[in-house]
C-alpha cells in the first residue's frame, strides 16, 4: 500500500472538492498503520438501462481506490431508485416501478466491470436493510433531520419559492442514501457536485448513529459533447460505455481540444505526469492536438471493446476522413428532435424557425449568416448533407448525425436526438 501522503496525490485527481481533507488523511494514516482497508462507497439509482461516460466518472475513482487496496462498495440503489434522486430537479420525481429498477440494475452490474476489479468490488443493495425496515424505523429515521435543513438544498428551496410541488418521499431519497453510509460504516463516499447535499446528510446521520463520520470526494459532472451541458442520455450529448465502437471512436474525436484534456483528467488511465507532459507540449505546439485526442479515443474504445477494434475503427475512420477530406477537429452541434407541423419557412409562436430545418440549422452554426442566405447557397446546389447535394430549401433534417458541407471546406457535424 502507497504512503498516504501519495494515496491522496492520487485520490484528489480530478476532483472537484474533498471534505474534509485533513480528515481523509487522517484515515488513510490509520489504514496504512493498521493495515486495514477504508470502505469506500459510492450509490448509483438504475433509473436508466444504460451507463455513459458520465457516470464512469465515480467509476474511475472508485478503480483507483481499489488500486490503492481500499474495499469499493458498489451500492445499487434499487430501494432509492423508486423513489427517484430530485437532485436538480425543477418538478416532482415520479416514483419507478421495482420492475423497472431490478431491471435496470442487472445491465448496470454488466457494465460496472469493465471498469472494476469484479473480485476486489463489494456489490450490495439497499433494499436489503431499507425493505426491512418498519413504519417506527422510518419515523426515528425521519426524526434525525429537521425540514430547515432540508431547505438549504438549493433546488427545495427554489421549488417551494415559485410554488412548485415537492413530495415528502423527496425528503426521504438524502435520508435514505444517507442512512446507506451508516450502515455499511461508510469510511469514504463518492459523489457528483449535483450530489453534495445528499453526502453531507449521510456524515450527519453517522454523527446520530455513533460513527465517525465519512470523507466526501465529490467529483465534477462531466460534460457531454456539447463542452457545456452535462452529459445526459435526454440531451443527446453522451456517448454510451456499450456504443458500437465506430460511434464511440467518432464522438470522441469530435469533441474540442479543451474537453479532450478534460476528458483526460477525469477518463484517462494515464499518470498526472504524462497528462502535465501532453498539456504541456499541446501548449507549446510540440505535439498536435489531434494525435492527442486519437490517443483518447484508442484508450476508451480499447476498455470497452478490444484492442483490436480501437485500431480497426481507427483506421477506418482515417480512411473516410481522408476520402471525403472531413477535417478531424470538424464542430459538432447537438439538436433535440423538435416535431412541427408548421408551414416553412413560417416561425412558431415563440418567433423560432423549427430547428429540424436546415437553413435554421445553417444560420445557428454560422454556415450562412441568415435563412435567406442558406437558403441561396441550397438552391444554387453549394450544400451537401452526409455528401448527398441538397437543392431543397424546406430540407428537414432527421434525427440521427449529419456532416453538412458548405462550399470545399466548411464542415459540421449536427446531430439530432
Amino acid at each position: 500500500m502507497l504512503q498516504p501522503e501519495k494515496q491522496i496525490e492520487i485520490i484528489k485527481r480530478g476532483a472537484f472538492e474533498i471534505i474534509v481533507e485533513d480528515d481523509l488523511l487522517k484515515k488513510l494514516e490509520k489504514s496504512h498503520k493498521e493495515k486495514k482497508p477504508l470502505k469506500i462507497k459510492a450509490g448509483f439509482d438504475p433509473t436508466a438501462p444504460d451507463i455513459h461516460l458520465g457516470h464512469t466518472v465515480l467509476l474511475e475513482k472508485m478503480r483507483q481506490f481499489q488500486e490503492l487496496g481500499h474495499q469499493v462498495i458498489f451500492l445499487i440503489g434499487d430501494f432509492t431508485g423508486m423513489i427517484g434522486d430530485p437532485s436538480g430537479k425543477s418538478e416532482m420525481r415520479k416514483p419507478l416501478t421495482r420492475e423497472d429498477v431490478l431491471k435496470n440494475a442487472e445491465t448496470y452490474k454488466e457494465q460496472v466491470f469493465k471498469i472494476l476489479d469484479p473480485e476486489k468490488t463489494k456489490v450490495v443493495f439497499n433494499s436489503e436493510w431499507m425493505s426491512g425496515m418498519t413504519a417506527t424505523d422510518m419515523i426515528y429515521l425521519s426524526s434525525r433531520y429537521t425540514v430547515a435543513r432540508m431547505f438549504e438544498r438549493e433546488d427545495f428551496r427554489q421549488r417551494w419559492s415559485s410554488q412548485n410541488p415537492i413530495g415528502i418521499h423527496e425528503f426521504m431519497y438524502p435520508l435514505i442514501q444517507g442512512y446507506d453510509s451508516v450502515k455499511l460504516h461508510a469510511d469514504v463516499e463518492l459523489g457528483g457536485t449535483d450530489q453534495k447535499f445528499n453526502l453531507i446528510v449521510g456524515r450527519e446521520l453517522q454523527k446520530e448513529y455513533g460513527q465517525e463520520p465519512q470523507c466526501l470526494v465529490i467529483m465534477p459532472l462531466l460534460e457531454g459533447l456539447d463542452g457545456v451541458k452535462k452529459m445526459s442520455k435526454s440531451l443527446g450529448n453522451y456517448i454510451g460505455i456499450n456504443e458500437p465502437p465506430q460511434e464511440m471512436y467518432g464522438k470522441i474525436m469530435s469533441i474540442s481540444d479543451e474537453l479532450m484534456l478534460r476528458y483526460y483528467e477525469l477518463l484517462s488511465h494515464i499518470t498526472m505526469e504524462e497528462l502535465d507532459s501532453l498539456k504541456e507540449g499541446i501548449k507549446n505546439g510540440k505535439v498536435h492536438p489531434k494525435h492527442v485526442k486519437e490517443d483518447l479515443a484508442l484508450e476508451i474504445v480499447e476498455r470497452y471493446w478490444s484492442k483490436d477494434e480501437a485500431i480497426k475503427v481507427k483506421e477506418e475512420f482515417d480512411h473516410i476522413h481522408k476520402e471525403k477530406g472531413i477535417p478531424d477537429d470538424m464542430p459538432v452541434k447537438i439538436y433535440v428532435w423538435a416535431e412541427s407541423t408548421l408551414p416553412l419557412p413560417e416561425v412558431s409562436a415563440t418567433g423560432r424557425a423549427n430547428i429540424n430545418w436546415l437553413p435554421q440549422i445553417m444560420k445557428d452554426t454560422g454556415l450562412a449568416k441568415s435563412t435567406s442566405e442558406a437558403i441561396r447557397l441550397i438552391k444554387q446546389g453549394g450544400i451537401k448533407v452526409n455528401d448527398v447535394v441538397v437543392t431543397d430549401s424546406n430540407t428537414m433534417l432527421t434525427q440521427g448525425e449529419h456532416i453538412i458541407k458548405v462550399g470545399k471546406r466548411k464542415f459540421y457535424k449536427v446531430i439530432i436526438k
